[in-house]
């Protein structure tokens, strides 16, 4: 559900910046006052799991459309909102800049659509309620797909919003309402089995992990938090570097809404703003599209996958450390 910068008008994307701004400002503030400095490595891993999620493209059979995870809700179940916005928030800032994946102007409304709504929206209404007073494997279950259609729900219809509020497309407002919504009602239903499965193995093997998982503390943890991690690491590693092998080549939901709309899966913009901000992308990509440039080797996905996944873990830990995230004392 990356937008790209041909969807949107600069006002509509200074807007969303702003807000985007605000989400992290009040996120940072929230972090800084967390002691659990457990969450820092934690950060890292997920951070890298989801950025290799996301290069799987899943086909949505019968329509000739794909999906990928976003992966909101499953850092915030994990990280709680605050946290989990803002390792999404690094999550999209790497794809965009060092992969063009997702327009730089547009990056304010990505962060909004896929990171927000997932992280707050997904763990303040759905995620932390349904775990208030008790945590199953039914509960984690029904809260990841109900969690993951919500928000993805959300975000696609933001998207048909904040096209409309740019008027700078042809694309009518009611009918991209009506192709958006359906097929991202499909894939938050893949992405929430998905992301159910995750929590499910984080509950079994580590539940102490789990955001609001003060009632499955008392149940023995099967691996130490080390290997816990050790094990979504090498699952990230494998999910980036050959599992996205055999990503569907079939356009995403936003991209397949456009062309059922226009007879193309992209479109362009012209503009001073529009030409500095795809300037600075092709400056900043040293690995557009997830390859290696003027190449079709399977390896440059290979080498995407797990290079960016490194890049996010260190962005993560030297963000940590740049604001003193959970590094507050606790008052005696």
């Amino acid at each position: 559900m990356h937008m790209a910068d041909a969807l949107i008008s600069p006002a509509v994307a200074g807007t969303m910046y702003v807000c985007s701004a605000a989400a992290a400002g009040y996120s940072i503030k929230k972090v800084r006052m967390d002691t659990d400095t457990k969450k820092i490595p934690v950060m890292g891993i997920m951070g890298a799991f989801v950025f290799a999620a996301q290069m799987i493209n899943f086909t949505i059979p019968g329509t000739g459309s794909s999906g990928h995870l976003c992966g909101g809700m499953l850092l915030s179940a994990l990280l709680g909102p605050c946290a989990g916005f803002l390792t999404m928030i690094g999550v999209l800032l790497i794809q965009c800049l060092l992969f063009a994946d997702g327009g730089l102007l547009a990056l304010g409304c990505n962060v909004w659509n896929m990171a927000f709504y997932g992280c707050f929206i997904g763990a303040l209404l759905i995620w932390r309620p349904m775990m208030k007073h008790s945590m199953t494997k039914k509960r984690i279950i029904i809260s990841s797909i109900l969690g993951c259609v919500l928000t993805l729900q959300l975000g696609a219809f933001s998207v048909s919003l904040e096209t409309l509020a740019s008027g700078i497309t042809e694309l009518p407002f009611l009918a991209f309402v009506a192709t958006m919504q359906p097929i991202h009602l499909a894939i938050g239903l893949v992405e929430g089995c998905i992301t159910a499965a995750v929590l499910v193995f984080v509950y079994e093997a580590r539940p102490e992990l789990l955001y609001a998982g003060e009632q499955a503390n008392t149940r023995q943890n099967v691996f130490s938090f080390k290997k816990t991690l050790a094990i979504l690491a090498i699952t990230a590693a494998a999910i980036g570097g050959i599992l996205s092998l055999f990503a569907s080549s079939h356009p995403d939901g936003l991209e397949w809404s456009i062309e059922q709309l226009t007879g193309a899966t992209e479109l362009s913009a012209s503009g001073g703003i529009y030409r500095m901000a795809d300037t600075i992308q092709q400056a900043t990509s040293i690995l557009p599209d997830y390859a290696f440039s003027n190449s079709d080797s399977v390896f440059g996905t290979t080498f995407s996958g797990i290079f960016g996944g490194i890049v996010v873990i260190v962005l993560c830990v030297l963000v940590c450390r740049l604001f003193k995230f959970f590094s507050r004392k606790k008052s005696s």
